[in-house]
């Protein structure tokens, strides 16, 4: 049985195309400024013929590399997405064919927290012996259903890719987790279709969205710091969902981390939901910011609401 899992690989992909906040003012009621006073975002990546296997195929190659490993050494894939390729086979499967894999592969979707619990899924697998070696990813084409005519909305979201290769290790690695859903508010974030096929889009109510986010975050990044004998100070990153920066500011500030201990990818990628936290991720190891040793939490929220958070010392 294996005592930790522990992370050996990271990775990320963003579609080529850009669409920044000055092309969005073409086409709604919207200015650069607006955006980028109001959410933190200066442009997002849109697919134009990719896949969400797509995306994910090269995230996953990428962290492979990374992890110094081959697909077919993969005991388990699991990929969270909100936009599957298809209502069915899972997109997780079509990922598994393109990579070269041949462990079992399945789709989980908890929205814009999917990779947290994508992440704290693929650890009980770890953790029990029932699987060494999982690729966890988070991939979407949140452009398919975006209403590119609702400015509340449209300013958000974007595409892209991130994925971690997990290891059962007896060095350290996820630390502690706390997932929770609550269904009392399917309204306040959800996609307008309830039909399964055809196609929807997304609706928000962004005030409420926002109070409740921050409300949740904060509590959640408290009691698992605590949980563990922690606080903020012994943090080195926070790499939360990137949603919106004054919810990101708003649950720093709460727990009294600064903001250069907060990895922010936002301003270039846009709302990704579960590739967000992998993306950034990626982004800060890649970079150097995030070195060995270091101790991450990595918190989302997504519709639902579901929410959680993960510790990991990298």
């Amino acid at each position: 049985m294996n005592k930790f899992a522990r992370i050996i690989g990271t990775g990320s992909y963003l579609p080529p195309t850009i669409i920044t906040n000055d092309d969005l003012s073409k086409t709604i009621d919207t200015t650069d400024e607006w955006i980028t006073t109001r959410t933190g975002i200066k442009q997002r990546r849109r697919v134009t013929n990719e896949s969400t296997c797509d995306l994910a195929t090269i995230a996953a190659n990428k962290a492979l590399e990374m992890a110094g490993i081959n697909a077919n050494e993969l005991d388990l894939i699991i990929l969270a997405t909100t936009t599957p390729d298809k209502i069915f086979p899972a997109t997780a499967t079509m990922l598994q064919n393109a990579i070269g894999a041949s462990c079992p592969a399945f789709d989980l979707q908890a929205v814009c927290a999917g990779f947290v619990f994508a992440l704290t899924t693929a650890e009980q697998y770890i953790k029990t012996g029932a699987a060494n070696k999982v690729l966890v990813v988070g991939s979407e084409t949140l452009s398919r259903i975006v209403d590119w005519n609702d400015r509340s909305t449209a300013i958000l979201f974007g595409d892209g890719a991130g994925a971690v290769v997990l290891s059962g290790s007896e060095q350290t690695g996820i630390l502690h987790s706390k997932l929770f859903s609550d269904g009392h508010y399917l309204s306040s974030l959800q996609v307008s279709n309830n039909f399964i096929n055809e196609t929807g889009f997304i609706q928000m109510a962004g005030n409420e969205v926002f109070k409740i986010a921050v409300n949740r975050l904060s509590k959640l990044a408290e009691e698992t710091l605590e949980e563990v004998g922690m606080n903020s100070e012994q943090l080195d990153w926070m790499v939360p969902h990137q949603a919106n920066i004054r919810i990101i500011s708003s649950v720093a500030k709460r727990i009294k981390l600064p903001m250069d201990k907060v990895i922010v990818t936002l301003e270039n990628h846009g709302n990704t939901s579960a590739a967000s936290i992998p993306l950034a991720l990626d982004v800060a190891v890649r970079d150097g910011r995030i070195k060995r040793g270091d101790k991450l939490l990595m918190e989302g929220i997504g519709g639902g609401f579901s929410w959680g958070s993960v510790l990991v010392e990298f």
